[in-house]
């Protein structure tokens, strides 16, 4: 088999499941990531249709679901903490808005790492600076480690896609934003949750949420708000802080109590919600894998499944082309973008159904929630969420745990 050595790009889901998938089909990947070690806490994210299928595959079912949350169900609160509309975690068989497994993002990616230890190498607190391209492989420049050759370079980084920018181009070309921004971070549990993950709609496009975490005594939270587009330093923390803190200073709720934990955070993350769309994901012997070739945005949650179901067939292609990575480049493709297509079609809404911004909008969407599970909304709903099995996973020969 030729191209055996491959340099991923990202630590998160998509970069360690590809690493554990091209080790399974013989290859050695070799992970490098911005952060100093595996990213912690994070938002909780899904795991649905054929991205379960994808972890069952990998052996790791029991323990995803160990690390689960537990949590009721999605519910609706006005200013005043009463509950206007709910979803029960039961909803559309396990796979609503809130889904049957729900794991926070950092305790599905150690879990990921711990599994492709100790046959992939990583190189933590790096990153790529530059990629130069001929006939037999890549020489990559790092910030820090000294230059090396691959034979494949594989960006999973994210939104922001370092190797998306060296190997294709500036981010505006690719990233559409929608209009709205997110703060996630993990906070003290000083009010009651009742085990529902709480979301408060305000005038302006703003949302509140707050759900139950892994371990007891802490929040999940996200501040999220509509805006065009902003300038801010990504490295300064405590300027987007601010941000958030003026956009939110009169919102009623336990918003207070959310800003009094944010400043306090140690894993505040901000960031613009956007998707993105490129008429192909390589370009010579580099590929793009997950957020950074086609995220979905959150809105849609399934953004996870389509990174572990990319990961899985990506590596099973250029095993089935026997390296030729122009062959398998092309497959993954069109194996997966049917996939993804249907993957990055909003909810109903959009960013509207998401963060409304008129009180009107706000408990029109109160309304359609307490809908959704009710004819003659259940079956477009049911659609929605069904996305995330809508693809027929190749049975290939590596697959099988063990």
């Amino acid at each position: 088999m030729s191209n055996r050595t491959v340099l991923v790009s990202g630590a998160g889901v998509a970069g360690p499941a590809a690493a554990y998938w091209l080790r399974r089909t013989g290859y050695s990947p070799t992970v490098v990531e911005r952060a100093p070690a595996p990213r912690p806490g994070g938002q909780a994210v899904d795991l649905r249709g054929a991205g379960r299928t994808v972890i069952t595959r990998m052996g790791l079912m029991e323990q995803a679901r160990a690390l689960g949350l537990d949590q009721r169900g999605l519910a609706l609160v006005d200013k005043r903490g009463r509950i206007t509309a709910r979803m029960p975690a039961d909803s559309f068989g396990g796979e609503g808005i809130v889904s049957e497994i729900e794991i926070l993002r950092g305790d599905l990616a150690e879990l990921l790492y711990d599994y492709t230890l100790p046959d992939t190498e990583y190189l933590f607190d790096d990153t790529i600076t530059d990629l130069r391209q001929d006939g037999d492989g890549v020489l990559v420049t790092f910030e820090r480690a000294e230059p090396r050759r691959f034979d494949l370079v594989v960006g999973a980084d994210g939104l922001h896609s370092t190797v998306r920018a060296l190997a294709f181009g500036p981010e505006e070309r690719y990233v559409r934003p929608l209009g709205c921004y997110t703060a996630w971070f993990t906070a003290p549990q000083d009010f009651a949750l009742d085990g529902w993950y709480l979301m408060h709609n305000a005038p302006g496009g703003l949302v509140a949420s707050a759900r139950p975490g892994r371990l007891p005594g802490e929040v999940k939270a996200g501040l999220s708000f509509r805006s065009q587009p902003l300038s801010y330093d990504r490295r300064d923390v405590r300027s987007q802080q601010d941000v958030i803190a003026a956009r939110f200073a009169r919102v009623g709720w336990e918003v207070p109590r959310l800003l009094a934990g944010m400043r306090t955070s140690t894993d505040f993350a901000f960031d613009s919600i956007g998707q993105v769309h490129l008429d192909h994901w390589s370009r010579g012997r580099v590929v793009l894998l997950g957020d950074a070739g086609y995220c979905p945005t959150p809105l849609t949650g399934l953004g996870t499944s389509v990174a572990l179901v990319g990961a899985y067939v990506l590596a099973g292609e250029l095993a089935a082309a026997g390296g030729d990575h122009v062959a398998a480049f092309a497959r993954y493709e069109d194996r997966i973008r049917p996939y993804v297509r249907s993957a990055q079609e909003l909810p109903p809404g959009g960013v509207s159904g998401y963060a409304p911004m008129s009180a009107p909008a706000i408990w029109a969407r109160g309304l359609s929630m307490r809908w959704m599970t009710r004819w003659p909304m259940r079956p477009l709903i049911a659609r929605q969420f069904a996305k995330a099995a809508d693809i027929e996973l190749p049975e290939y020969a590596f697959a099988s745990v063990g």
